[in-house]
């Protein structure tokens, strides 16, 4: 299905970029001032053509997002602290923290699962437990196995896969349904308590029932400690509202929206799935911003051009980038062509060489500009897919714990 790692990347072909991507959306930004202009290939997930940057390594994705994770505990516990409109920076701790949570789980713990943290079994297999433990999601070692096995090979995308089970069955979508009613759907679960209750308790229980038991101690232990001292010290509240909401109900939310733009599903049409064009067709990079305004406009119409522009990049976009398509899930393209890249780190530039190379041995890399219109074309896949292969009826039967442990795929 795919390649183990990524092509040394030859001079860039320019015909092959214009041939690849949709409206350069990215280039219209290139004619802002420099320094702009790595802060926006990190926002959008997209370098514009020709653009080379820092290669960051897989420790510093670790140490970021542990730092991140100390900021995000240490601002929500010190709004809480000060009380008054400080409180009101809790929201700010909840992002952070969030983020750190969601760049251990979907980047870090990702690569572990696949021995390519650092391509040292061992010590990949031991962060991925602790990371494990710390999030209380599926135990590491099952989670590998279901996930090379089932996702990174020929039953990617079919109802064997993971993926397309917590689609079909815990959000209840389904080929025919229109779009409007799987958006229904979706968000009725992000705002159902029971939804989050179940996906909390599933989570726990998928960790508690395979983990090995030092694991199982290690993290009842660690997370027990942590309820006790806050009793004792009389921050129990503190504990729950800093730590206990980013890591159920906003964890669970981004975890579902993210599902939902992971990968489209084939259409009825297609009959041969196999092979790298059915493959690398089944997934589109994701990225986040709208084309910068055009030049030789009036001063006022300028002005109110790129105030619009800046206003939607900081809260439309930036929230989507920094809280749902953290770290290198904007590309996921280019995992899926080079699960076994050591350029996984250095993920922005990774698929840019390997686009401006003219993507060698595979179909041109397909894009989407926001996260409502990715979440749109996963909807419209599902709705003209095959009724009879996508019918939960077909699925083979499954705990609830094992549902809701593959919104973690």
């Amino acid at each position: 299905m795919s390649s183990r790692t990524a092509p040394p990347a030859p001079s860039p072909d320019p015909a092959a970029v214009r041939a690849s991507g949709s409206p350069d959306v990215r280039g219209s930004m290139s004619r802002l001032p420099e320094p702009m202009q790595l802060p926006l290939t990190w926002l959008t997930g997209k370098p514009y053509t020709g653009q080379r940057g820092p290669s960051p390594t897989p420790g510093f994705h670790l140490a970021a997002g542990l730092v991140s994770l100390t900021i995000g505990l240490a601002v929500s516990t010190t709004a809480l602290a000060a009380g008054g409109g400080w409180t009101l920076l809790l929201v700010v701790g909840w992002a952070v923290l969030l983020h750190a949570l969601r760049n251990l789980r979907m980047m870090v713990y990702h690569q572990c699962a696949h021995r390519n943290m650092w391509a040292r079994k061992r010590l990949d297999r031991t962060l991925g437990r602790v990371i494990a433990g710390l999030l209380l999601v599926q135990d590491f070692d099952g989670y590998a196995r279901e996930h090379v096995g089932d996702h990174h090979a020929l039953r990617h995308m079919t109802p064997a896969d993971p993926t397309v089970q917590a689609i079909l069955v815990s959000l209840e979508l389904r080929p025919g349904m229109t779009r409007s009613q799987m958006w229904r759907r979706v968000l009725g679960r992000i705002v159902s308590p029971v939804f989050h209750a179940r996906f909390t308790t599933s989570r726990v229980r998928s960790y508690l029932a395979a983990a090995p038991w030092p694991d199982r101690l290690l993290a009842a232990g660690a997370h027990g400690l942590a309820l006790v001292a806050a009793g004792m010290t009389g921050t129990l509240v503190w504990l729950l509202l800093a730590w206990l909401v980013p890591f159920t109900v906003l964890y669970q939310t981004s975890n579902v929206l993210r599902l939902c733009v992971r990968h489209t599903f084939p259409g009825p049409e297609v009959r041969v799935k196999r092979g790298r064009e059915y493959f690398g067709g089944l997934t589109n990079a994701v990225f986040l911003g709208e084309p910068a305004p055009r030049a030789g406009q009036s001063p006022g119409r300028a002005v109110a051009a790129w105030t619009r522009w800046g206003v939607r990049m900081l809260t439309v976009h930036l929230p989507s980038r920094y809280l749902v398509l953290t770290g290198d899930t904007v590309c996921h393209d280019y995992h899926h062509r080079y699960p076994m890249s050591r350029q996984w780190a250095d993920y922005l530039f990774a698929r840019q060489r390997d686009l401006e190379a003219g993507h060698p041995g595979w179909p041109p890399y397909q894009e989407v500009w926001g996260l409502v219109p990715a979440i749109d074309a996963v909807f419209d896949s599902l709705r003209t897919a095959d009724p009879g292969v996508y019918d939960r009826a077909r699925l083979p039967k499954l705990s609830e714990r094992a549902l809701f442990s593959a919104f973690e795929d």
